[in-house]
């Protein structure tokens, strides 16, 4: 299997859900307990833009 860099709009849209998953988690967000699975699809976005030629 190859891996490829993902192309940066799904790095930027990876790091925006992280971003919205620590502020949940940090309790400024009112979800604090779907903070884990918010930063798990950050982590699944990226790791599909790393997987897929063309993303």
């Amino acid at each position: 299997m190859k891996l490829n860099a993902p192309k940066q709009i799904i790095f930027i849209i990876s790091l925006v859900i992280a971003v919205i998953g620590l502020l949940a988690g940090l309790g400024v967000l009112a979800i604090p307990l779907a903070a884990f699975w918010i930063m798990a699809i950050a982590y699944v976005v990226l790791a599909a833009g790393c997987l897929m030629k063309g993303l």
